[in-house]
């Protein structure tokens, strides 16, 4: 896992034992089959997608949102959503737990992450995020120009970007500074006057008698034992997602201003969570 924040105590690294093991392949088998057969199939029709409706994805996203969706069925994960999600051209920004998320995010609304260019080459991770459309940045301010015209691109074709302010992953019971250099590119020419961003809080409630941060992805935290740890729980909790007021990127002065006023809305969806006050 490639993050920063440190704040808090890690778990300890978690151990199968008995039961958990038959749990494990009880859920962990159908999952495989489900994201790794959904992925076979979102390729074979990209194959025919991709040199007829070339950056549209009329059919795909559909792929995505199935297997994200049955992922909590058989993880036995209550999924929950309020609010509406935005209609208009614009970016999705939200707060980071970790990698729950990208099966949160994609289960109500069709949405296509924007991540680091590192990600691309990890292992399974990169090649699912490849498939499902994510688009990679380098951190290059030479490439800053080409990187926008990509967002131009992908947001004119109807996608909603989904973008980290964060920059990493927390315990999920908090939220982290929002970095509004992020929100700079949503103010060149090409992007201001047609663009909208909605905020999302992500709420994770972990099963009853756990660690509140059951769910949270962070620091130095493994994903193999993290995941078997998910698999393994005998009552699982619940997410939740609030999508709060899109609002439009020419109604603020700048990047500051837009980014205070997201990472505000994400904090008070989180309440009585939010332990970054």
């Amino acid at each position: 896992m490639n993050a920063t924040w440190q704040g808090g105590h890690e778990p300890h690294g978690f151990h199968p034992s008995g039961l958990d093991y038959l749990r494990i392949v009880r859920r962990g088998v159908p999952l495989g089959v489900l994201v790794f057969g959904g992925l076979i199939l979102l390729l074979l029709v990209r194959l025919i997608e991709r040199p007829i409706f070339g950056t549209q994805r009329p059919f795909t996203p559909h792929i995505t949102q199935f297997v994200c969706r049955n992922a909590f069925r058989i993880l036995g994960v209550r999924f929950a959503s309020n609010g509406e999600p935005m209609h208009q051209k614009g970016a999705v920004v939200s707060n980071h737990a970790g990698w729950l998320d990208i099966f949160s995010l994609n289960a109500r609304k069709r949405v296509y992450f924007v991540s680091k260019s590192e990600v691309a080459g990890w292992p399974g991770i990169g090649w699912l995020a490849r498939a499902t459309g994510t688009v990679f940045i380098n951190r290059d301010r030479k490439e800053a120009q080409t990187q926008i015209e990509v967002f131009r691109t992908r947001l004119m074709a109807g996608h909603k970007l989904l973008f980290f302010p964060e920059g990493t992953s927390s315990d999920s019971q908090r939220v982290l500074p929002f970095k509004s250099t992020l929100f700079a590119a949503f103010f060149t020419p090409d992007l201001r006057d047609f663009m909208w961003v909605q905020p999302v809080t992500i709420r994770y409630f972990a099963p009853e008698g756990r660690d509140p941060r059951f769910y949270g992805w962070w620091g130095d935290m493994e994903f193999g034992p993290h995941l078997l740890q998910t698999l393994a729980t005998k009552r699982q909790g619940q997410v939740e997602l609030v999508y709060h007021e899109p609002v439009r990127v020419s109604d603020f002065s700048g990047r500051k201003e837009l980014a205070a006023h997201c990472e505000a809305a994400v904090r008070e969806g989180l309440g009585d969570l939010n332990v970054e006050r």
